[in-house]
């Protein structure tokens, strides 16, 4: 194994660890889905709705034939379960045991969000226990004044301190909405819930990282997880010399991999795909990783004030093959099913050929948000300005 990676090697095994442009697949249904959540190590949930949500859209990219509803089956199949990776998220249940550390830190006084209130802990643990799995909004008691202890909001934030802490688990989800249920009536009867000691859990979570992303450098393993950074650059280190992790170089950074890189360096990478991203896909979760491995700079602009936004609220970005081509500012109006593209933002020298191949994709991506026709509003470039027939025939080349 060489020690140095091209960049354009880089990019080949990232997106083979990611799966985005996998052509075969085995299995169907929800046994692909699991698939997908398993090989990537999670799938991030996020509420926002202008197009499909995270969640499905990350799995959409990369399982054939996905259907929401794949979800909740796995998860009332007990095969997958929520809880925080960087973010919110749906994990293998068979991970469960890598939750522990967190669990059992915020349970002896690490705090999530905010501090715990025992009073309301207490009450609304002892209303699942008695009356079974409960929602937020079940808490709200309209004969009470809105200023008491047992209000919606105290309630939903001890749900979720207990949810983090580890006592209460998601059973399911109604409108988004989460149903908690105590975590000894959702786990099932054969998951090993034994704490990993500290070298266990930097073991899988480097490992599984590296599964999922072919390279990595500590600070990007531990990517948001508080205080373990220079354990896992220690640890890496000793894998290294234990023969279980490699080190290669990529623009003179060094990142540490799994010794099977060498097979994923062999493997074709499927060509002439576009692929229209979550913006909180894994792929791309970490902005200065993608700007450093793709020359992507990337950023959601629905937090940024509207008049600072360059591109839109929720801008798509757009994979072309190995490299980033673009940036698609989308909305789906479910009312009469089109989908309006806001602001396609072309970064290619290449359009045409782009926009025929993106054109294939996005209607399968307007299948997938139960529409059905595409309306485009604005078509701009990165380097050039477009000229006004060349706006017209890409834009007709999207709406056909």
């Amino acid at each position: 194994m060489k020690d140095n990676l091209s960049l354009q090697e880089a990019q080949k095994v990232i997106l083979l660890s990611q799966g985005v442009h996998k052509s075969h697949q085995l299995g169907k249904g929800k046994e692909v889905t699991y698939q997908v959540i398993e090989a990537i190590n999670y799938v991030q949930i996020d509420s926002i709705s202008v197009v499909e949500r995270a969640h499905h859209h990350s799995i959409w990219n990369r399982a054939e034939n996905y259907d929401p509803i794949h979800i909740a089956q796995l998860l009332e199949d007990k095969h997958i379960f929520e809880y925080w990776s960087h973010a919110a998220s749906y994990l293998p249940m068979k991970h469960y045991r890598y939750s522990l550390p967190r669990k059992n830190a915020i349970t002896q006084g690490d705090m999530h969000w905010f501090k715990k209130d025992k009073k309301s802990m207490s009450h609304v643990l002892e209303r699942i226990k008695s009356e079974g799995p409960l929602q937020a909004k079940d808490f709200k008691d309209p004969r009470e004044s809105k200023t008491g202890w047992w209000d919606w909001k105290p309630a939903k934030k001890a749900l979720e301190q207990l949810f983090m802490q580890g006592d209460l688990m998601v059973v399911k989800r109604q409108g988004f909405q989460k149903v908690y249920d105590l975590t000894e009536r959702v786990l099932p009867s054969n998951i090993d819930i034994s704490t990993p000691s500290e070298e266990d859990y930097l073991r899988h979570l480097i490992i599984n990282y590296l599964k999922a992303n072919a390279i990595g450098t500590p600070g990007q393993i531990a990517y948001l997880l508080k205080g373990i950074k220079t354990s896992v650059k220690k640890y890496c280190m000793q894998m290294e010399e234990d023969g279980l992790l490699i080190s290669v170089t990529v623009n003179k950074q060094s990142y540490f991999s799994l010794p099977t890189i060498t097979h994923l360096l062999e493997k074709k990478l499927s060509r002439n795909k576009v692929k229209i991203l979550s913006p909180f896909d894994n792929l791309i979760i970490q902005r200065k990783r993608t700007q450093d491995l793709f020359n992507y700079e990337y950023q959601i602009e629905c937090y940024v004030p509207e008049n600072k936004r360059k591109i839109g609220y929720f801008s798509l970005p757009l994979l072309w093959n190995a490299r980033f081509s673009g940036r698609m500012d989308v909305k789906m109006d479910r009312k009469v099913g089109v989908l309006n593209i806001l602001n396609l933002h072309l970064e290619t020298e290449e359009a045409e050929e782009f926009i025929l191949d993106l054109k294939k994709e996005l209607d399968k991506f307007l299948s997938f948000n139960n529409g059905s026709c595409i309306n485009v509003i604005k078509i701009t470039s990165k380097n050039t300005k477009l000229a006004d027939a060349q706006v017209k025939k890409f834009t007709a080349i999207l709406i056909a």
